[in-house]
């Protein structure tokens, strides 16, 4: 029995050790990059990749403290970023775009508004319209689901939407989209915002640029064509230029199979 365990661990020291990539970051992305290191892992048995989520923010720290090989990005990095890794690292960072996304808006199934200007959708989450009858609704007061400030998606939403200016006080922030998809599916005066991927049991609200344009879904169609006004890249952030595992990994995300994961998970891939 011991002779037998003792040519079992001999057998396992003379395996090959696998590499680890580790990949932390924007949960948006969680969900796609699992899913494209579930299959690459079957296609290539030398590597191991760890993905953990926690938000574009946390993602961007431990890209910075060393803490991770690759960082998710559902934003472009902040130049306060970029200088505190050129600090540590002696570069501000090798930026890779890997697919796109287009920031849906989710309301509950029951809510008969169907679609929203841009505009609208700013003054909703500043606070300045406070009740679904101002936008062609019922009259009952609109609950405004956001994400917590470490999120990517929290940041490009208050960039490119809010124009900079700050969420309305009664925003309720969820640790994630899943759980604002979750709470606007309760929630029948409820809206929300995130990823594309994840508008499950909710309804999708078709937007509009101003008053005078067609109102769209973010479909692959309207992104690329520019027609839907909140849309955005996903990145890949590494502190040097990928090598080794990491590269093998890169590269074959980027291919047409892994572009084709993209599509498959729900997000829109790259032209």
């Amino acid at each position: 029995m011991h002779r037998t365990i003792a040519l079992l661990v001999a057998a396992v020291a003379l395996l090959p050790a696998r590499e680890v990539v580790t990949v932390k970051g924007s949960d948006t992305m969680v969900i796609l990059v699992q899913r494209w290191a579930e299959l690459y892992m079957k296609k290539d048995a030398g590597i191991t990749v760890q993905v953990t989520g926690g938000g574009t923010g946390t993602g961007v720290s431990a890209l910075i403290n060393g803490s991770t090989d690759i960082a998710m990005a559902s934003r472009p990095l902040k130049a306060t970023e970029r200088a505190k890794l050129k600090k540590r690292n002696g570069t501000g960072g090798v930026e890779i775009r890997v697919a796109r996304d287009a920031v849906s808006v989710y309301v509950n199934g029951k809510n008969p508004v169907q679609e929203l200007t841009l505009e609208q959708l700013r003054r909703i989450y500043l606070g300045e319209i406070r009740r679904w009858s101002e936008v062609g609704g019922t009259d009952a007061p609109i609950i405004l689901y956001s994400r917590e400030n470490n999120s990517g998606t929290y940041v490009f939403f208050k960039d490119e939407v809010l124009e900079g200016r700050d969420f309305a006080p009664g925003a309720l922030n969820m640790p994630g989209t899943a759980s604002v998809v979750h709470a606007v599916a309760k929630d029948p005066n409820g809206i929300g915002f995130g990823g594309a991927a994840y508008a499950k049991n909710v309804r999708t609200v078709k937007m509009k640029m101003d008053a005078a344009s067609p109102a769209v879904l973010p479909t692959e169609k309207a992104v690329s064509e520019g027609a839907y006004p909140v849309s955005r890249s996903l990145y890949l952030y590494l502190a040097q230029r990928p090598s080794g595992a990491a590269k093998r990994f890169v590269d074959w995300l980027l291919g047409a199979e892994g572009q084709k994961v993209v599509s498959a998970v729900g997000y829109f891939p790259l032209r």
